[in-house]
């Protein structure tokens, strides 16, 4: 039942914005009440979870849940119920009936097919819930239809899709080899099953697939040098939208790599090989994401080059042992709060100022209080200041780097860290202060829906004061699946 609940709201409010037509408020009403179902059920997951229970339902244990998708379950269902609340045709009033209807439907589709791609416990399932996500998002990034947003949307089906090919190669070399070995079909796609035979595997096989695992998801994760579609489509899309690409769409398509790692780890390939790999391509998206953190013009593109940075951040996490990914779990949940919420902020500045460019956006705080104050703590947060959580898991993967006998990695993350803060910083000086511009009302406007936002601030401030015992358990258990 616990799998009902977390899966079947996206579906009903997704049937629900598709059967009534026009488009009526109470649709976003009921759609944001089922997300908190999910939401619930989520910590229902959690809660079985850390009570040493390995929830599963259907047919050979088709969904499967562990301390991992659990994680990203509850992730998923929070970031999911903020779009629904600030999204088109609720929180934000900003499209027509037209658009919020289709934002609904595709939204919500987006949602489930992230819920299942982390509770399937069948690895061709999962592929075919991460490549329905590009399908699902993509038809929202040209909500408000534009040049730049259209080419926006090609650009990230063309190269997600080609990534997603990566990842099903990867995928059948893997299968062949483990159907060969275990002889049962129908089971030759459990991770489970997978996982337990990993060390009996063709060694140099598996190598291969998960290059192109690697590859192949790290496209959909922002992974460098496979990024190049992220800008793009994170800033055209409508913010709620961002905020799941950026909150969570990313976090999925790492934990495809993270369950392959798992395997990989438990076979007789080379020592090391994937923590290598992996460390490798984080290193270089750390440095690109924070390096072209300086050059931004334009406030959605800062924010989606410093995911970028942030995903590389948790690669190099997932290379430094049980430490580190511990840490880079802590980060994944920080930055999950942290995108989400300063993307939904980023999208009450647009719709106050017309415009995304940061030269555009002055005297903020003047104009806006609230989300000016909102805002501002949002990109603090970001850039991993205390008392916010990304601080925590931050200097959690600096001591992970030492423990691990890395002290040059950590020093190259440390000095791209202060790249990418400094540079954060002057364009958010420039957005808070000065005089606003000329024909820009002055005060908020909807202020319920700071609410959640403020919320999530606190959540971080809360990450960046202490780890939960609840959470600390469920880390320490996502460890343990993931090193041997």
């Amino acid at each position: 039942m616990i799998f009902v609940f977390l899966l079947a709201p996206a579906v009903a409010s997704a049937l629900l914005a598709l059967v009534v037509r026009p488009y009526r408020a109470a649709v976003g009403w009921a759609n944001g009440a089922l997300s908190l179902v999910a939401v619930g059920a989520a910590l229902a997951l959690w809660r079985e979870v850390l009570g040493g229970r390995v929830p599963v339902a259907g047919p050979d244990d088709l969904l499967r849940a562990d301390a991992l998708s659990t994680l990203l379950a509850f992730c998923v269902s929070l970031v999911g119920a903020l779009a629904a609340w600030l999204g088109p045709g609720l929180g934000d009033d900003s499209w027509d009936a037209t658009q919020a209807r289709r934002f609904r439907i595709f939204a919500n589709l987006f949602v489930f097919t992230m819920l299942f791609a982390v509770t399937t416990d069948n690895v061709g399932f999962m592929w075919v819930a991460i490549e329905a996500t590009t399908i699902t998002s993509a038809l929202l990034i040209p909500l408000h239809a534009s040049k730049a947003s259209v080419e926006a949307s090609w650009k990230y089906i063309l190269i997600g899709s080609v990534g997603i090919a990566l990842a099903f190669a990867g995928t059948v070399l893997a299968y062949f080899d483990f159907s060969t070995l275990v002889g049962r079909e129908t089971t030759a796609l459990s991770w489970t099953l997978l996982r337990e035979v990993a060390p009996a595997l063709n060694p140099r096989v598996l190598e291969l697939a998960f290059v192109f695992i690697l590859i192949g998801y790290g496209t959909k994760a922002g992974v460098a040098p496979m990024h190049t579609w992220l800008p793009d489509a994170h800033s055209e899309a409508p913010s709620a939208l961002s905020a799941m690409m950026s909150g969570v769409l990313l976090a999925v398509a790492l934990y495809a790599i993270v369950r392959w790692q798992a395997v990989v780890g438990r076979a007789a390939v080379s020592p090391g090989f994937a923590e290598n790999v992996i460390g490798l391509l984080g290193v270089l998206s750390l440095a690109i994401g924070a390096l072209s953190l300086v050059a931004q013009r334009n406030y959605k593109r800062l924010l989606a080059y410093s995911s970028i940075e942030h995903t590389g951040l948790i690669c190099v996490g997932l290379a430094l042992g049980p430490l580190g990914v511990f840490a880079s779990m802590l980060h994944l949940l920080n930055h999950s709060l942290a995108k989400s919420t300063t993307f939904l902020l980023a999208g009450r500045v647009l719709g106050r100022y017309k415009t995304a460019e940061i030269e555009g956006v002055t005297g903020l705080l003047r104009t806006m209080p609230w989300t000016g104050g909102f805002f501002a703590a949002g990109m603090l947060a970001v850039i991993g200041l205390p008392p916010f959580g990304l601080f925590v898991s931050e200097f959690a993967l600096v001591r992970a780097g030492f423990a691990a006998g890395r002290p040059l990695t950590i020093a190259l993350v440390l000095a791209l860290l202060a790249v990418g803060f400094v540079g954060v910083l002057a364009h958010l000086n420039r957005m808070l202060y000065g005089p606003p511009p000329g024909g820009v009302p002055i005060g908020e406007r909807g202020h319920w829906a700071l609410v959640p936002l403020g919320a999530c601030l606190a959540a971080l401030i809360v990450l960046g004061l202490t780890v939960p015992a609840a959470l600390d358990g469920l880390l320490v258990s996502i460890a343990g699946i993931v090193t041997p």
